[in-house]
């Protein structure tokens, strides 16, 4: 089963509608690379000590991005920037109407990434087009440790709080429901038949849905891959969106983070249950809106408007 294409691509032009003075633009850079550095703080004052941080280093290494590359402002399709010579240069751009200035080459972009933009606009408007499912509670989580050798499990310097036994009696006691084919491949064997449907990668554009805390999370994602056609206030929005999922990921995984500074979500209990769908419900608001501003920009690059 696919999803229905929600695609109407166009002959590729280079859209510029909106004109940023050097000082207007210059200042968002300077704006967007500070917001970045706070964001990335911690991780790089960790990476220099070589510590590692069981919540935090998953946006910096399941989500190969680098620090620098957060820094990097873009200002998006359609946007020209006055006396950017330096821009015109880089990738992906090229010189604008007016001399000195640099706008997104759309047409250079497209030719090779079209494909890429393609099955992002259409995953995203087929995950908006559907209901979200709130009845997960984060099993993901403990279906990657379900079962498993002590000296496999991923955090292995984190103690499970329930222990590994309890931790499998609450897989055993509920259904797994996950959607979302990329915590799905990371289950054990023994946890992977237990989920209400198989998973594969052919069929992600159809189960996508927007209750899912990965696939929420998995907004910057896209954003980093659709690189300069994205303003730099979306994707540190999309960032600043995964990095707080990733906290309730993790609060309400196996894990103990107490440690850490986090309090557990109890999610095998149901005071827990009900505090993660009220978290989840608001996180799928909150990604359902950047959905919209990329599918903006998808449809603004394809269209060629």
């Amino acid at each position: 089963m696919t999803a229905p294409s929600v695609t109407t691509p166009a002959p590729a032009t280079n859209p510029a509608t909106t004109t940023l003075a050097p000082l207007r633009w210059r200042a968002l850079e300077a704006s967007h690379a500070r917001r970045a550095d706070d964001y990335t703080a911690d991780h790089r004052r960790r990476r220099s000590r070589h510590e590692a941080h069981p919540v935090q280093d998953f946006l910096f290494t399941y989500y190969p991005t680098k620090p620098a590359q957060l820094r990097r402002w873009h200002p998006g399709v359609g946007v020209t920037l006055l006396d950017a010579p330096e821009r015109a240069g880089a990738r992906w751009y090229t010189r604008g109407r007016v001399p000195g200035s640099a706008v997104v080459d759309v047409a250079a972009y497209l030719e090779q990434r079209r494909d890429t933009v393609v099955y992002v606009h259409d995953l995203l408007g087929a995950t908006r087009s559907r209901p979200g499912q709130f009845g997960c509670f984060g099993l993901h989580e403990w279906a990657m440790v379900y079962r498993q050798d002590p000296a496999q499990v991923r955090h292995r310097s984190t103690p499970l709080r329930l222990g590994a036994e309890g931790t499998d009696e609450v897989v055993e006691s509920h259904q797994l429901r996950c959607t979302h084919f990329d915590a799905y491949r990371f289950f054990t064997p023994e946890a992977l038949g237990r989920n209400a449907e198989p998973l594969s990668r052919a069929d992600q554009p159809a189960r996508e849905q927007p209750g899912c805390l990965h696939a929420g999370m998995d907004v910057f994602k896209w954003a980093t891959k659709l690189g300069p056609v994205v303003p730099g206030e979306l994707l540190l929005d999309a960032f600043g969106l995964a990095r707080d999922i990733r906290e309730l990921d993790m609060r309400a995984s196996p894990y103990d983070l107490t440690g850490w500074g986090y309090e557990p979500v109890p999610i095998e209990t149901a005071a827990g249950k009900a505090t993660y769908v009220a978290a989840q419900r608001a996180f799928a608001e909150r990604s359902d809106a950047l959905r919209v501003r990329l599918l903006e920009v998808t449809g603004t690059v394809l269209l060629g408007a």
